[in-house]
């Protein structure tokens, strides 16, 4: 455990640890919270960001998961790879079991039933349960502005879980259960990607910290999880997680597929603390112009989801890709250009 003396000592009960980020792969900590005994699907990027999280978060952290793939696979009977503590909350639950863990948790020690202590509350949910079933109980927790926690929503653009069902954060053009392509109609997912990270940072504004992030970069994900579970108050990450049974590609490219995610400017990372915007890695080059972005063709042919896009729907997600870069405000993160 990593709390300052100054906090235990004067009794503040609610205040956050102390985790410094760390300054590379040689600082990470060794020990393991998420091990074996999941059964995740292979190349599961979701189950990476679960041990990332765990890593990063330390031995004084409780995990709430809402119904979901990192539900499900992880809770098979009798086998868990949790070596924290860990409670399931229902699909829409996740801001309410939040908020009810830290509250709880606040009690018993103003009881004197548990030692004075900051410890950690991560909600973890997918974008089924977070984008979409949960957003309201995320915007609610987002305002008890007096309790410690993060929630991370782990975004793998699907009701993965229950056989690929299209959510707010499936992509234009998607093939999934709900929306096959056939002869009439190739393209029968029309909406964008949901925008949830600057939605909630947007509307929230006394949540301190609100990031994206994609597990290909570990160090930078776990210090922005570090950073969530440190800075105080009711925070939120918003982390896009490949999928190899949804995105229909072979599992060994999970890391790759993040990287172009990035690469193409389809996900920018960025972190938004206290107010302030700052992008990082490879979407700050972009943002810069020190790096060209790659074009959204090699992310998204690599994924035999997009396998019935011809050229002019590649160009159609370019272009839009390119408005958001180009023509945004705040480029890649806010949907409004001055008038």
């Amino acid at each position: 455990m990593q709390e300052t003396k100054e906090q235990v000592a004067g009794g503040e009960y609610t205040s956050p640890q102390a985790l410094p980020p760390w300054s590379g792969i040689r600082r990470v900590a060794r020990e393991e919270y998420y091990t074996s005994g999941h059964r995740t699907c292979q190349g599961c990027e979701s189950a990476q960001m679960m041990r990332l999280l765990a890593k990063a978060a330390g031995p004084r952290t409780i995990v709430l998961t809402a119904t979901g793939c990192m539900y499900v696979a992880n809770t098979t009977y009798y086998t868990t790879p949790w070596v924290l503590p860990w409670i399931h909350t229902q699909l829409g639950s996740t801001g309410s079991g939040a908020t009810g863990t830290a509250a709880g948790l606040r009690a018993l020690m103003r009881k004197g039933k548990l030692t004075q202590e900051p410890i950690n509350i991560i909600a973890v949910c997918g974008d089924g349960g977070g984008a979409d079933m949960g957003l309201s109980a995320i915007s609610a927790a987002l305002q008890h502005t007096k309790y410690n926690f993060l929630i991370l929503m782990y975004d793998n653009e699907s009701y993965a879980n229950t056989d690929i069902q299209t959510s707010g954060s499936s992509p234009y053009g998607v093939n999934t259960s709900f929306s096959p392509p056939g002869k009439v109609h190739r393209i029968m997912h029309e909406q964008w990607k949901k925008n949830t990270a600057p939605m909630l940072a947007v509307g929230h504004p006394d949540c301190r910290y609100v990031a994206t992030v994609v597990s290909s970069n570990a160090v930078d994900t776990m210090n922005k999880v570090r950073r969530a579970l440190s800075i105080g108050g009711p925070t939120f990450i918003h982390c896009l997680n490949p999928c190899p049974k949804g995105w229909d590609y072979d599992p060994k490219y999970s890391h790759e597929i993040g990287e172009l995610a990035v690469e193409t400017g389809v996900w920018p990372l960025y972190e938004i603390e206290d107010g302030k915007l700052k992008m990082y890695g490879k979407s700050q080059h972009i943002a810069n112009g020190v790096l060209k972005r790659r074009p959204v063709s090699e992310y998204l042919l690599r994924q035999g989801r997009f396998a019935h896009l011809k050229d002019e729907d590649i160009a159609l997600i370019q272009a839009r890709t390119d408005t958001m870069w180009e023509k945004w405000a705040l480029p890649g993160v806010i949907a409004f250009s001055k008038a």
